[in-house]
């Protein structure tokens, strides 16, 4: 359970980040050295996400046998690599964070319904 928590935080900071970085860009020049737009936060977002999700996503499916929130959660993962592969040069600022937001809460999605089952059967293996 503690594996579904971190991923779902995990795309909520995806989201966060697509929001509120504009805003916060003024604040980043002055006490980074990179920007907050930097292609490498997202990266790194997407480095952290990917495997963390897909542990939690795949110790659901084998605990709970349940596929739809393993291919739930894949779709939201995809649709995030997706935005990062093809940058905001390519398919425009807008595009880049609607694919980012809408993987980002359909993983959020996936490890909510994976989180609520391991709940709802208190099944020992999910519990740390």
């Amino acid at each position: 359970m503690r594996s579904d928590k971190i991923a779902a935080s995990l795309s909520m900071v995806c989201v966060l980040h697509c929001f509120f970085a504009p805003s916060l860009i003024i604040f980043s020049y002055s006490f980074l050295s990179f920007s907050l737009e930097s292609e490498l936060i997202h990266y790194l977002l997407l480095a952290m996400a990917v495997p963390i999700s897909l542990t939690a996503l795949f110790l659901g499916f084998k605990n709970h046998q349940i596929y739809s929130f393993l291919y739930i959660g894949i779709l939201g993962l995809s649709l995030m690599t997706l935005a990062v592969i093809l940058e905001e040069s390519r398919i425009g600022e807008t595009v880049e964070r609607l694919l980012t937001t809408i993987g980002s809460i359909i993983v959020a999605f996936a490890h909510f319904q994976n989180h609520q089952t391991c709940k709802n059967l208190k099944c020992e293996e999910c519990h740390d």
